[in-house]
């Protein structure tokens, strides 16, 4: 089992809100309404790990230790949603999100194979990662400079996590995985292609409720993704580079071969997907 060691690991490096976050640090000065109201955006994008969590429990039911570690990540995701809320409390109460609106991102989602949904929250971890980090950047107000690093640094270890979930099928069920988690990282690496942001919170995920079957499709400000990506934090050419790099880098530890580009790991898709059929 993995779970009780990535229990261990998670727990070592746990941080205290109440401690480790330098709330005194606070600059009003350095905090604009434009900056606040992003910040209510995440803290909604970040309450849909309760509707993600379901549908990992409910799509696993046959693989309790992946199922234990949920109870890790669930808590952590929730506690992002948290402390930006808590910034938000302290600081602009009146954009605090209400409970309506964090409601509002919990629906069920359709089943969905488990092996790509896994591949697709690995690769959501490392996009959120360096979104988080370039957010850190763009922002000018010491405290959520701060929360936004710490998170950067969760959601890189949550990644870490799925990775050894994914080595794992891979040694439980060969190219089987191996096919399915090719065909998520060639989508998720395709971003350049795309007019969307490609991440679990901006993909359709329940037919009968399509369009508004998004996370990002249920905020108040359904555009505002795009938005912060582009005119913001500027989440340009260069970093979406760092994103594909670090998805092509891993697929390449978990595959055994080295892909230097998305073309490749699709022609490695390709021979799996012929493998499989």
């Amino acid at each position: 089992m993995l779970y009780p060691e990535l229990f261990k690991q998670l727990e070592s490096v746990r941080w205290n809100m109440d401690t480790d976050i330098p709330w005194d640090q606070f600059d009003a000065s350095q905090l604009t309404d434009e900056q606040a109201q992003t910040i209510k955006m995440n803290a909604i994008t970040e309450w849909a790990a309760l509707p993600a969590t379901e549908m990992f429990l409910r799509d696993n039911r046959d693989d309790s230790d992946f199922c234990a570690f949920m109870s890790v990540w669930f808590f952590e995701e929730q506690k992002h949603s948290l402390v930006l809320m808590e910034y938000l409390r302290r600081f602009r109460p009146e954009l605090a999100p209400t409970e309506e609106e964090l409601h509002e991102v919990r629906f069920e989602f359709d089943p969905a194979p488990a092996l790509e949904t896994l591949m697709m929250h690995f690769c959501g971890e490392i996009r959120l990662n360096h979104w988080y980090r370039r957010a850190a950047e763009w922002h000018t107000e010491p405290v959520i400079k701060a929360i936004y690093e710490t998170l950067a640094k969760d959601e890189a270890r949550h990644g870490g996590a799925y990775l050894r979930y994914m080595k794992r099928a891979i040694n439980k069920f060969g190219d089987e995985a191996k096919a399915a988690f090719a065909k998520v990282g060639v989508l998720m690496a395709s971003a350049r292609r795309t007019a969307q942001a490609l991440h679990p919170t901006n993909l359709h995920v329940s037919a009968k409720l399509f369009p508004r079957d998004t996370i990002q499709s249920r905020l108040p400000d359904p555009l505002w993704l795009e938005h912060w990506l582009d005119r913001q934090i500027n989440f340009d050419a260069v970093w979406e580079n760092k994103v594909i790099e670090r998805i092509l880098h891993n697929m390449s530890l978990i595959m055994g071969r080295s892909f230097g580009s998305v073309q490749e790991l699709n022609r490695f898709r390709k021979e799996m997907a012929r493998g499989t059929a």
